[in-house]
């Protein structure tokens, strides 16, 4: 009896310590909840932050140029008349040519890394790979400008250009003296620089595939490569593109390395040998120069102009990305 008692006492206690845990944990949920959304919210009001001072920044050469400031070749500070049409076609061609060469060995050194490369060596290779993304861009300006473009200069230029002369279209890409500093050393740079992020994310991209997967195909006969094809890149395609428009955003952005070997000339030339400029390049150069109200205004148009090129990039990557899902759905 004294038991029954007991217990009938014992419960409205043990009722009130669960309200307070319970409550306890509600008030935790609610304080994680307004933390996490004031973050996301922090997020948005930066972004638009930006877009609002690059745009009030940049009215006054709006008003002035219009549409021609995006397809005019001019950049005259004495004069104050600016275009961004070879800042824009620099940035798009370097970022294209960084690209190009990458990806394809970016690739590469994932599936050597995954597939082929021996156990002892992939925590080596892969670690100093990692590395290059941790190397200073201005340190890369600095190797591009003393090694290599006197390199490409003395070797790889004369070769392209005594190789493609007599080539329709090629001659056009390759002509006039080889600078050693140009549009296609910069290339160079940026591919050198984007490298370990292709490769590292495909790489671990590439290790989320089942084995079993693998090891189906390879027991009906399939060659190494057919298993990448077939296996691998469908699997983990999502990743991959992800790791190159992750590359691509690099490259498009770069400022420092890039200012070092592009040449800084605004002008548009057929020639990948020539020198050329881009926007981020540009704006690194003159901005601490700028004189006058238009001028920088110019300025901070090129760099709104950059923003708009860097968001319509990634929305078409999620575009593509989200078309890749729904097909694989």
């Amino acid at each position: 009896m004294s038991d029954i008692v007991l217990e009938q006492s014992a419960s409205p206690i043990v009722a009130v310590d669960r309200t307070r845990v319970l409550g306890r944990l509600a008030l935790v949920d609610r304080v994680f909840l307004q933390v996490t959304r004031a973050s996301a919210v922090i997020v948005l009001v930066i972004l638009g932050g930006v877009i609002i001072s690059l745009v009030y920044g940049s009215w006054p050469a709006m008003k002035t140029f219009g549409i021609g400031f995006l397809v005019s070749q001019s950049w005259n500070p004495v004069t104050e008349n600016f275009g961004a049409l070879p800042a824009i076609y620099g940035t798009v061609l370097t970022s294209v040519i960084a690209m190009l060469i990458a990806v394809p060995v970016g690739l590469g050194i994932a599936i050597f890394l995954t597939e082929l490369c021996p156990y002892s060596l992939r925590r080596p290779i892969g670690t100093a790979i990692e590395l290059l993304a941790g190397i200073p861009s201005i340190i890369y300006g600095i190797w591009g400008l003393f090694v290599l473009a006197p390199f490409l200069q003395q070797h790889v230029q004369p070769a392209l250009i005594s190789a493609f002369g007599d080539i329709p279209i090629f001659s056009t890409l390759f002509a006039g003296p080889p600078y050693g500093i140009g549009t296609l050393t910069a290339g160079f740079i940026l591919a050198i620089m984007v490298l370990p992020f292709i490769a590292s994310i495909s790489r671990d991209v590439f290790e989320t595939v089942p084995p079993v997967l693998k090891e189906a195909a390879w027991g009906i006969g399939s060659t190494t490569w057919e298993v990448m094809r077939y296996v691998v890149m469908p699997y983990t395609r999502v990743g991959v593109i992800g790791g190159v428009m992750l590359g691509l955003g690099r490259a498009l952005g770069e400022t420092m390395a890039v200012t070092f070997v592009i040449g800084n000339a605004h002008k548009i030339s057929g020639s990948l040998l020539a020198p050329g400029t881009t926007i981020s390049a540009t704006i690194a150069n003159e901005f601490t120069e700028a004189v006058g109200d238009l001028y920088t205004s110019a300025l901070i148009e090129l760099g709104l102009i950059l923003f708009v090129i860097t968001f319509i990039v990634l929305a078409f990557a999620r575009y593509m990305l989200m078309r890749i899902e729904r097909k694989a759905a």
